[in-house]
């Protein structure tokens, strides 16, 4: 079988990756990041190597041994660890961000991507196992937004597309066309939990991919995790980009969306 070796990060898309590639008949080698991965990952590749972000060196040894060519990177690595001690450990990674003009996601990103392909690697689309999770335009949820639901949609999205361009971040909260919040360094869900603290029940929460969206990273996802922090924040409407965005666990968050009021669409 043909090798991928997948660099896996947190939360469920490593594990949808792996399932899915394996299910097109390829072996799985995969680098699990400690304090990031699921343990799940070892259930669903066929050889895991544990490493700390300050082995990161060792990446490219491991998958050379291993006879992989083809790499993908699936998950991500928690923003914070860019303040770590592990960096400072690694001479490589602490290179990669000496060499950066800003530490924006697309900088981190592609450095890591172009030392790999700098190392003879060919780097792949990370959603290309997972397709079927990139839902088309039209509502996911019984409920629809109403009128004026669909005016801050799409007053959020101008804004998101704006931000996201200027690689800030992808996601922005909105209510009655006033900017509540607009994601930065903490990631969508505390994006969602501050825009309910700050802008009260009833905010939408738009999500976008950036765009010149490199699918071989940083792709926007959301999950069921993401609808719990909509519950908690009581926001009314999550808008994402269609086909362009990973929905993770969609069947059990559509569900819980629909009991619970929020709206969800593919725009």
């Amino acid at each position: 079988m043909e090798k991928i070796g997948l660099i896996a990060g947190s939360k469920k898309f490593p594990l949808l990756f792996s399932s899915g590639a394996r299910k097109k008949g390829y072996e799985i080698v995969a680098i699990a990041i400690k304090g990031d991965t699921s343990p799940r990952i070892k259930q669903l590749v066929d050889k895991v190597h544990w490493l700390s972000l300050s082995e990161f060196n060792k990446i490219f040894g491991i998958f050379s041994s291993e006879g992989v060519k083809n790499v993908a990177m699936a998950g991500q690595i928690s923003p914070f660890r860019l303040f770590s001690r592990d960096i400072l450990k690694s001479r490589e990674l602490k290179e990669i961000l000496y060499s950066l003009k800003d530490k924006k996601a697309d900088s981190l990103f592609g450095a890591v991507a172009r030392k790999l392909e700098g190392e003879g690697f060919i780097l792949l689309d990370s959603t290309i196992f997972v397709k079927d999770c990139m839902p088309k335009k039209g509502a996911l949820t019984r409920l629809q937004p109403d009128f004026h639901t669909w005016d801050d949609v799409y007053f959020g999205l101008n804004l998101a597309k704006a931000v996201a361009e200027l690689d800030i971040g992808q996601t922005v909260a909105v209510k009655s066309k006033a900017i509540v919040a607009v994601e930065a360094f903490e990631g969508t869900d505390r994006l969602i939990r501050r825009s309910g603290k700050t802008g009260g029940r009833n905010v939408v929460i738009v999500k976008v991919s950036k765009p010149r969206q490199d699918m071989r990273f940083d792709v926007p996802v959301v999950g069921l995790g993401t609808v719990k922090s909509l519950v908690k924040a009581g926001a009314k409407c999550l808008a994402f980009e269609a086909e362009k965005t990973l929905f993770i666990d969609r069947e059990e968050s559509v569900r819980l969306a629909d009991k619970k009021g929020v709206s969800i669409v593919a725009v």
